[in-house]
């Protein structure tokens, strides 16, 4: 497909495995079963994206235009990875451009309606324009300046004469008698007149000459008004019209259209985003997503956005689609915590398999996972049941594995882990030191047995009580299969099982196994330094 470009035409192979952190997640929530649904922008396809950016500078076709571009690293079904880009919108007034992914479905049923209505607004826009710019609204303020002007000099004036009439009065008063102040009084009452005369003379002529343009421009700015609530409703009518063709499909090969996903209604511009261009894509021709990144380019335009900047999905028109979009999509990401050249540390979620089964090479695990993403062998150092969530160390060669390796066997690491009690606790603190054996007859359980079990002592700390509800903290001295488990769950230990515990307990009404690594301390194998890794509890 020409839409499909080989990793190799953005970055370089070696780059490949070097840069694959999460530093941001789109995300929502699946419509169908409420799971939480998240896609990472890892470093990788930030890589990616930047190499689009230096491609967008060469070619000045994309300079000018402020966008938002995005790209979509996919994986084909026969492993191999591929990127597909996107823009927003319309590129040069086309919505079809060689190289990028075509527009989302449904453009096309409405095409001439939407090219009607376009030209109808373009009428409307000249219009407004026009109407805007009557040449009465500069002939008012011109006059309206004059008139401004000549009254304020007046007015100066004006209080200039009473101020002298005022000290003419006085002075009447001292010098003339009778008849004659009478006479001097009477002139200087008859020019106070004449100014308040003079004054509404040219405030009529300011009406008389500003009205009529007044009530033009009045009637000009009603029909403005009339015209953007007429531009208001046709492009309703186009988006709500669009809106209904438009047709978005996920992972479960499940097709709904916009008006169908968002009832209540849209903003302008819904469906012509990049990442549902992308999403859609990738989901109608069977491409699996591994990451995406989105970034402005060009002109801001008032955007306030900054060119070569990375965004997440748009509130109001993208992030409300993300759930459906990413829905059948099968979860690839992982919270790295930690990674150096040497290890990583992963923030495992519960119903994740630390490492594939023995038979299942390709089975979903975090192994399996950053395999995938680093294309290259990874060891587990150690291991989490697929409930437990937590930290999980791996290593990237041999020698880090079994220098790690050796330290969890000499008890060196220290680990602590968080849990919830499905009963509440009386003793705040203490031990449970219960030798544990997997009956061969009968795995994975565990069993507490003196004669074949191994060693294995718990240290134990309530953290919180809640009603029938008790949160500890697990300090395991041992590492053995589900000794925390076994140690709870045995009336000769706690005697009362972790909350979700469906092997040693009955559980099936909870969503989870409420036990979770937090904690992990061990000395680097390669650096002279004490790493201590700590994530947060998830409930």
């Amino acid at each position: 497909m020409l839409f499909l470009h080989p990793l190799s035409d953005f970055i370089n192979s070696n780059s490949i495995i070097l840069a694959l952190e999460p530093n941001y997640y789109y995300e929502g929530k699946c419509p169908e079963t409420g799971e939480i649904l998240r896609l990472p922008r890892t470093r990788l396809a930030e890589a990616i994206a930047n190499s689009l950016m230096q491609q967008l500078e060469k070619n000045h076709l994309y300079s000018h235009e402020g966008k938002m571009y995005g790209i979509l690293l996919v994986e084909l079904p026969n492993g191999e990875q591929r990127v597909i880009k996107a823009f927003s919108g319309l590129l040069n007034s086309n919505s079809m451009v060689e190289g990028w992914v075509p527009p989302i479905p449904g453009r096309q049923e409405v095409a001439l309606l939407e090219s009607q209505i376009l030209t109808k607004l373009e009428a409307i826009k000249q219009e407004i324009i026009t109407l805007g710019q009557l040449p009465e609204r500069q002939e008012y303020q011109t006059l309206s300046a004059e008139y401004t002007q000549k009254l304020q000099h007046i007015i100066l004036h004006h209080d200039h004469s009473k101020l002298q009439r005022q000290e003419q009065r006085q002075e009447f008063y001292q010098t003339l008698t009778d008849e004659s102040l009478k006479i001097a009084l009477a002139k200087l009452e008859a020019e106070s007149r004449q100014q308040g005369i003079d004054r509404r003379n040219i405030k009529r002529c300011q009406n008389e000459s500003l009205q009529p343009l007044q009530q033009i421009i009045t009637a000009a700015d009603k029909k403005i008004t009339e015209l953007k609530q007429q531009r208001k409703q046709l492009s309703r009518q186009l988006q709500t019209e669009m809106h209904a063709a438009y047709s978005l499909t996920n992972f479960y090969g499940k097709s709904l259209s916009l008006q169908q996903l968002l009832p209540a209604g849209t903003p302008t511009g819904t469906g012509e985003c990049c990442a549902p261009k992308l999403l859609h894509y990738a989901a109608s021709h069977q491409l699996k997503p591994l990451a995406m990144a989105e970034f402005w380019w060009g002109n801001s335009s008032g955007e306030n956005k900054i060119q070569g900047e990375f965004y997440g999905a748009c509130l109001e028109r993208c992030q409300p689609l993300m759930g459906f979009l990413l829905s059948g999509l099968k979860p690839h990401n992982l919270e790295i915590i930690y990674e150096d050249e040497w290890l990583i540390a992963v923030n495992k979620s519960s119903g994740l398999l630390s490492v594939p089964g023995r038979y299942f090479h390709n089975q979903d695990s975090v192994i399996s996972r950053l395999r995938h993403l680093y294309n290259q062998e990874l060891i587990a150092v150690h291991r989490l049941d697929q409930d437990t969530s937590g930290i999980l160390l791996i290593a990237k060669d041999s020698v880090t594995s079994a220098q790690l390796s050796q330290q969890f066997q000499q008890r060196q690491v220290h680990k602590v882990y968080e849990a919830v009690l499905a009963g509440s606790l009386d003793i705040q603190e203490g031990e449970v030191n219960l030798p544990l054996w997997g009956n061969p007859d009968n795995r994975p359980y565990q069993q507490v047995d003196f004669e074949r079990g191994k060693p294995s002592l718990t240290y134990f700390r309530v953290l919180d009580r809640q009603g029938k509800y008790t949160r500890v903290e697990f300090i395991p001295l041992t590492g053995r299969t589900h000794q925390l488990r076994v140690h709870a769950a045995d009336t000769r230990g706690l005697g009362m099982t972790i909350l979700g515990d469906k092997l040693y307990g009955d559980h099936a009404d909870t969503n989870r196994l409420y036990l979770h690594g937090r904690e992990l301390s061990f000395q680097h194998p390669h650096v002279e330094k004490i790493l201590h890794l700590q994530v947060k509890t998830p409930f």
